[in-house]
């Protein structure tokens, strides 16, 4: 009987975990159960607040012209050329403006001469006066002849004045003309590519817009890769996530996998009311020459 008693009472111990010296090893052991691990660091978490398309712009972007009307002598720029600041792009027929410049320098040189002229004859009236002025003090002459002879000396000084003035005027004529000159001879204004080539030689070219058609407003385009940005217009609804120096991802219509990153740069304060838009620039932080003035884009906002 005793022996049927204690099989009950050991095997009730037996299915108890917390009974007997096995019971304090089991509950340290780890559970087999999988939990979420949580990142308690410093780094921030990164999400995208707005989605928004836009195009890229170049912010330095010219066609450059002459300052005068003129005939095209020579085009030395191609489609896709790199040019540097100072760079001869084209030059103008410069005839009339070389023959100016002639004239100009003959007209200096004239005065030039007319003034050492003068300046002689004052030199060798002043000698003159001053023997007069002597004998005119012992009243060996008359005032009336001492009269006469200082009005001659003063009209010498008073014609190297003029002539002096006259040697400045010329001298700026030398200026213009060379200015004009110049003119013929049509510079980049900046480094970059250029874009479009619009005159060929032969062809009339004026700053002013013919209203004729038969004249060129340009020699080219040029645009300067290093300046490129992105202009987006943001819904006035959305504009409150974003603000300057926000993060944001450029991914390019043409280069779908290709995420380059950019900032913002500015959110223009003015609303286009017939959009009910924001416009919003944004600089690139890496450059890329896959990267090429009016690509369609995507740009994503970034927020923490």
């Amino acid at each position: 009987m005793a022996a049927l008693v204690a099989g009950p009472i050991v095997g009730w111990i037996a299915a108890r975990p917390d009974v007997g010296p096995e019971s304090a090893h089991a509950k340290a052991q780890p559970s087999s159960v999988q939990t979420p691990s949580v990142q308690t660091g410093t780094a921030p978490v990164t999400t995208a607040a707005l989605d928004a398309s836009g195009y890229v712009v170049a912010r330095r972007q010219a066609t450059v012209s002459s300052k005068a009307t003129g005939r095209v002598a020579e085009v030395l720029i191609e489609e896709g050329q790199r040019v540097e600041k100072g760079e001869v792009i084209a030059r103008l027929d410069s005839s009339a403006t070389s023959a100016a410049l002639a004239e100009s320098a003959a007209r200096l040189a004239q005065a030039q001469a007319n003034l050492d002229a003068a300046r002689i004859a004052a030199e060798d009236a002043h000698p003159i006066f001053r023997r007069n002025e002597q004998q005119y003090a012992r009243a060996l002459i008359s005032s009336q002849a001492f009269d006469a002879a200082r009005a001659a000396y003063n009209a010498t000084r008073a014609d190297v004045a003029v002539k002096e003035r006259a040697v400045d005027v010329a001298r700026a004529g030398v200026l213009v003309a060379e200015r004009n000159h110049d003119d013929t001879v049509i510079r980049a204004p900046f480094s970059g590519i250029v874009t479009v080539k619009a005159a060929q030689p032969g062809e009339i070219v004026s700053p002013l817009s013919a209203s004729s058609g038969f004249a060129r407003t340009g020699i080219g385009t040029i645009v300067d890769m290093d300046s490129m940005e992105v202009e987006i217009d943001v819904n006035e609804s959305f504009i409150a996530l974003v603000h300057p120096d926000q993060d944001a991802l450029v991914r390019l219509n043409a280069y779908p996998k290709l995420d380059i990153a950019a900032e913002t740069v500015a959110v223009i304060p003015a609303v286009d009311r017939s959009k009910a838009t924001v416009r919003v620039r944004l600089r690139f932080k890496q450059k890329d020459p896959r990267i090429l003035p009016d690509m369609g884009v995507r740009v994503t906002f970034l927020g923490g």
